[in-house]
């Protein structure tokens, strides 16, 4: 029988999925030729869809009770996130031809 603490380390990490969309979501903004405020408009869109994945798939409505921080934890993008999403974004930018 599982415990408690075993059904919480199944979680999805949230950190390594909020990471993962800043880089799909640079690659995407980069290979669909987004520029300036269209770019970082799409990656405003696509935190704001992880979070409320996150809020609704991985912590059942309370994210109280698996995030430290909360709602607002999960919806903040972070410093790293941001400079990964325009590193991948300019490189797919650039490597894309647009």
């Amino acid at each position: 029988m599982a415990s408690t603490k075993d059904e919480l380390a199944r979680l999805i990490y949230a950190p390594n999925v909020q990471h993962n969309s800043a880089i799909n979501s640079g690659a995407a903004a980069g290979i669909l030729g987004l520029e300036n405020w269209q770019g970082f408009a799409f990656y405003v869109a696509s935190t704001l869809f992880t979070a409320a994945c996150l809020y609704i798939v991985n912590c059942k409505g309370r994210p109280s009770k698996y995030v430290a921080g909360g709602v607002r934890e999960l919806a903040n993008p972070g410093q790293d996130n941001v400079f990964t999403f325009v590193l991948v974004w300019t490189l797919f930018f650039g490597m894309s031809g647009a």
